[in-house]
């Protein structure tokens, strides 16, 4: 008897307990206003995505998507700078602690297959109409040419013939680096709303309306919607364009700083030992020699430049190229953050003005000089940081400051304009001094070089 009541009770509960839950699913939309695990707010209770509260609408995607050709480089901090004796004794990268976020950068350096692609389309919007926008995208193969040499088959077919297409492009300056990121970058985010179904792809573009990332979130380009997302503000037409909250578009490609790319190029992820560097490294390989020392590499190069006077690509036998000064994006090894050819093969553009001041001038953390700054000068050509001979030997914290080089300083519109760029990392035609990461040395930002190419690298938002 007992036993029937128990189980009565029981039953009783439970139907009272499902009574419950119908009663307040019934209860209509505002039962959903507040409490939502899901996409609730912690701070205000509301259902941010609830039409009747505003339609606050939660980002679609809360974790930033790695781009195409994008390594994920985790940050931490390194010494930069000539850590190693300085041959040239030109003292214009001083040794300093700094830290580097997190980013991504680019697996190789940028190809003329990719380079090509840039072009052939700048050609189909704006040949027609813009044809000086065409024609500033071009490498300068010209470089190429040399009185002394047979450079013909480089100068006639290196940028355009497929058998080059894996090679890194060169002849490209800092400003069309530049130019090529950001078109990449537009690329990418108009790839991004065609996969996502958003937009279709639009064979029409031309000069006056064509997809470019700034313009679709200003509202500046339509294109062929297919079908916009859903409006959740109770003001709006029911549908919207993506915006830059929801998370779906990436932030811009770009060249790295100089950290970052002497970050990348040391590699130290391999050495860490309990948040300590095992060993500092000279170059990005375990030991730090330029010949490989693994059993079935023993002895071979891990990198392309001039061994000696007349020793670009090695022996009979043991070509590294065939022949060819410059080599293929993925030849060689990969260093521990998985990039190929930091060192060697071509020289890389970077983000930074060029400047030979000792540390002080950046930052600690993410330091970079990218924005315009205008020294002063003393006499003899050295800089005054504050504009006073007499406190120079105070900054400069022990070591000798860089005398700058006669064209540097000749007159008010030398190189000191600003237009000077730090490119690194050595290249096919220099010798092992400069494959090492600290080292540096700088162009004219509108000047281009048969052995300087580029890599592109993007900004993490949050965590990966």
């Amino acid at each position: 008897m007992n036993t029937t009541k128990s189980f009565k009770n029981r039953v009783s509960g439970v139907l009272i307990i499902l009574s419950s839950v119908v009663i307040l699913s019934s209860c209509g939309s505002n039962a959903n206003i507040f409490g939502r695990k899901d996409n609730g707010s912690r701070t205000i209770g509301w259902d941010t995505n609830h039409p009747i509260m505003g339609g606050l609408a939660n980002s679609r995607q809360m974790k930033q998507e790695k781009g195409p050709g994008l390594v994920y480089i985790e940050g931490g901090t390194f010494v930069m700078g000539q850590t190693n004796d300085d041959l040239i004794f030109g003292w214009s990268n001083v040794p300093q602690r700094v830290s580097v976020p997190s980013f991504y950068m680019d697996e190789t350096e940028v190809t003329n297959r990719d380079y090509l692609k840039y072009v052939e389309w700048t050609y189909r919007i704006f040949g027609q109409t813009h044809p000086e926008k065409y024609l500033s995208t071009l490498p300068d193969t010209l470089l190429w040419t040399d009185p002394n040499s047979y450079n013909e088959p480089f100068l006639e077919n290196y940028l355009r013939h497929p058998a080059f297409a894996d090679y890194p492009v060169v002849g490209v300056s800092w400003l069309q680096a530049n130019d090529y990121a950001a078109w990449r970058t537009d690329r990418v985010n108009e790839w991004i709303l065609v996969r996502e179904g958003i937009l279709e792809w639009d064979p029409d573009q031309n000069a006056e309306s064509h997809f470019t990332t700034r313009g679709y979130l200003y509202g500046e380009y339509e294109g062929l919607v297919r079908e916009n997302l859903e409006d959740l503000d109770p003001r709006g037409t029911g549908t919207r364009r993506v915006r830059w909250e929801d998370g779906l578009l990436l932030p811009r490609y770009r060249l790295p700083t100089e950290a970052e790319w002497e970050y990348a190029a040391l590699g130290h992820t391999g050495q860490m030992y309990d948040e300590t560097v095992a060993d500092r490294r000279v170059y990005p390989w375990e030991p730090s020699q330029i010949r490989s020392q693994e059993r079935r590499t023993a002895g071979q190069f891990q990198a392309n430049f001039q061994r000696g006077r007349g020793d670009f690509v090695g022996v009979t036998g043991y070509q590294q190229s065939a022949g060819s000064p410059i080599m293929p994006v993925y030849s060689f090894w990969p260093n521990d953050f998985g990039l190929y050819n930091m060192l060697g093969n071509v020289n890389e553009w970077v983000q930074d003005i060029y400047r030979p001041l000792p540390h002080q001038a950046t930052n600690d953390y993410h330091g970079a000089r990218t924005r315009q700054q205008q020294e002063q000068f003393s006499e003899n050509g050295l800089v005054i940081l504050n504009g006073n001979d007499n406190d120079m030997e105070e900054q400069q914290a022990g070591y000798p400051m860089a005398r700058l080089p006669d064209d540097y300083y000749a007159n008010a519109q030398g190189l000191i304009n600003n237009q000077a760029r730090v490119y690194k990392g050595g290249s096919w035609k220099d010798r092992i001094h400069w494959l090492t990461p600290g080292t540096r040395r700088y162009l004219d930002q509108n000047k281009s070089a048969n052995d300087i190419g580029f890599r592109c690298a993007m900004d993490l938002m949050g965590t990966p």
